[in-house]
């Protein structure tokens, strides 16, 4: 009988024979023909099991493709504008970001594919105070443009505004990445208002919320494939935009631990942001933000943690008197009680926006300034930029030593004779009047100015006047009652109809509204000579046939179908009628 080997003990090996081999009396095989088995490496058994799903899953991925189901993530396609070949904005882009049937477009646009010699192209970043809401026609891009085409005539100047309502920082890298190859000599980066609102903020409806800065790029990676849109399509169910209603149960105090999540993300968001832009070679300016400050109350309020019974009652108790003697205007003494008030809860925003109109009243500027500042901060619906979100803005672009800077905060500031900005700059709590994007508008052009190329020549006369500019913009007083109207109409809704000064709000744009009543004839005038100097204006055409449509239907249409974004977009009537 021969002997056997014991291999069962040798690592990586096993006993194995050929079919039919030789074998000793008790079925063993022979020593010769014993074959060692080797057993896969532990690397090769975790490779395949990552390789084999990662290799199903990007089949599958590329399946969907295939067969169309889901959109493209990008933020351009490629599109005509006139015949001539462009990139125009997707309007599936936004889709990671927002719940089906709630996505946000910006001011639709394009870019032509070949940039021309002689073009100088901008393009501005941000949410819709960047955007120019409520008429993006007037934001301060526009001032900006008309400035530079009117100084610089050997140059042409293309200024692409990007802003959009309701995204963040989250939002504002992704197109500044889409941009990146569009051949870009400047970005403006206005934003901060939406890091807690907008999508992943703590305080958002849009998507999940208050996520580490990896954890939220994972999920947009995710949501931008085909196969998370085809799982997020069979799970949800679509919804209706609702505005800044739709925010009303998500409060965030300024105490929230979430809050690390939003100063963190934006400052690695703004960080990245500058630096995809820096990389093309253009030139970059980074604002604050301005909000109103003397005319936006609170949206909403909390009191401190653990504040108790009899505190909350003594508190309520002082704040009442306090409110019974500035309704008498016995603004002292009223200061005396909300600051007793104070000392106990020292966290209720709305109390704080008190003290800053009574401080204001008695003459005390600066005091009233720093409470105002402090209502805005302590605002639980925060759709303002508070003073963290805007230091960021501030001590970010320092550490570029390429990058410029411009305070907007502190600019809106200086204009006012009390340092509290108002509602003569900011309609409501972010979106700047035309007053507003003037002043931001020329602040820009002077950072602008220095970089431009030496191809642009010597400037040609003085900076355009405010007037000037919105005579080139046909901002008519037809514009301006209507933009007041559309202002009275949002503060009929919640929040605002939740601030303590919401009734002087109304008061202030329902009389705005009546004042500005002008004869169509001359409304119309103002556009013809606006669209003679500029008649490759989308805007000016598009607000020009909204203007026409009560009055000549036919020329309506004519003036929206100059204004639509790129060739074969549709044409709609403003009753909904399609013409083209």
């Amino acid at each position: 009988m021969s002997e056997v080997s014991d291999t069962s003990e040798v690592p990586g090996l096993a006993t194995a024979a050929r079919p039919g081999a030789p074998t000793t009396e008790f079925g063993a095989p022979t020593v010769d023909e014993i074959r060692p088995v080797r057993r896969p490496h532990w690397a090769v058994l975790v490779a395949s099991a990552v390789l084999v799903p990662v290799l199903i899953v990007g089949l599958l991925e590329v399946s969907l493709h295939v067969a169309g189901v889901g959109y493209n993530p990008d933020l351009l396609v490629p599109c005509t504008v006139r015949g001539t070949a462009s990139s125009c904005y997707n309007l599936f882009f936004g889709a990671p970001f927002f719940p089906a049937g709630m996505v946000q477009v910006p001011r639709l646009y394009s870019i032509p594919a070949i940039k021309a010699p002689g073009t100088y192209r901008i393009f501005v970043l941000g949410e819709s105070a960047a955007m120019g809401d409520p008429d993006p026609a007037y934001g301060f891009s526009r001032y900006l443009e008309v400035m530079l085409r009117q100084r610089y005539p050997n140059m042409k100047f293309e200024i692409v505004n990007t802003g959009s309502v309701a995204i963040n920082s989250h939002v504002v890298l992704r197109i500044a990445e889409g941009l990146a190859d569009q051949h870009p000599d400047l970005f403006i980066i206005y934003s901060g208002n939406n890091e807690v609102v907008g999508p992943y903020g703590p305080g958002t409806v849009l998507t999940g919320s208050a996520m580490s800065l990896p954890v939220v790029r994972a999920s947009i990676f995710y949501h931008s494939t085909r196969i998370g849109q085809l799982v997020t399509k069979l799970g949800t169910q679509k919804r209706e935009w609702h505005g800044m209603e739709m925010f009303l149960d998500k409060q965030v105090p300024a105490s929230s631990p979430l809050m690390k999540y939003v100063y963190t993300n934006y400052e690695k968001n703004l960080r990245d942001t500058i630096e995809v832009a820096a990389k093309t070679g253009a030139k970059v300016i980074v604002a604050t933000t301005a909000t109103n400050l003397e005319d936006c109350a609170p949206f909403a309020s909390l009191h401190r943690e653990n504040l108790g019974a009899e505190d909350l009652k003594t508190w309520s108790s002082l704040v009442q008197k306090g409110n019974d003697l500035a309704a008498s205007q016995d603004y002292t003494e009223a200061l005396k009680l909300y600051l007793q008030a104070e000392k106990i809860d020292d966290q209720y925003a709305e109390l704080e926006f008190r003290i800053g109109r009574a401080s204001k009243n008695v003459g005390d500027f600066r005091s009233a300034r720093e409470h105002f500042v402090r209502a805005r901060d302590l605002d639980t619906l925060r759709f303002r930029a508070d003073s963290r979100i805007n230091e960021i803005n501030r001590s970010v672009p320092a550490a570029f030593p390429e990058v410029e800077s411009l305070d907007a905060d502190a600019l809106f500031s200086g204009a006012t004779s009390d340092g509290i900005p108002g509602s003569d700059l900011v309609y409501e709590h972010v979106h700047m009047t035309p007053a507003g994007s003037y002043l931001l508008a020329k602040a820009i052009f002077a950072r602008v100015e220095k970089q431009l190329p030496s191809s642009a020549g010597q400037g040609v006369g003085e900076v355009l006047s405010e007037a000037e500019c919105e005579r080139q913009l046909a901002l008519t007083n037809f514009d301006r009652g209507r933009i007041a109207s559309e202002m009275a109409r949002r503060g009929q809704q919640p929040p605002f109809t939740n601030q303590l000064n919401n009734a002087e709000q109304l008061l202030r744009f329902s009389m705005q509204a009546q004042a500005f009543a002008e004869n169509p004839n001359d409304t119309a005038l103002q556009y013809q000579s606006a669209i003679s100097r500029w008649p490759d204006d989308r805007m000016l055409r598009y607000n020009c046939g909204m203007f026409l449509f009560r009055y000549d239907r036919n020329a309506s249409a004519q003036e929206l179908g100059m204004a639509q974004p790129w060739d074969g977009f549709p044409v709609f009537l403003p009753d909904g009628t399609q013409v083209r």
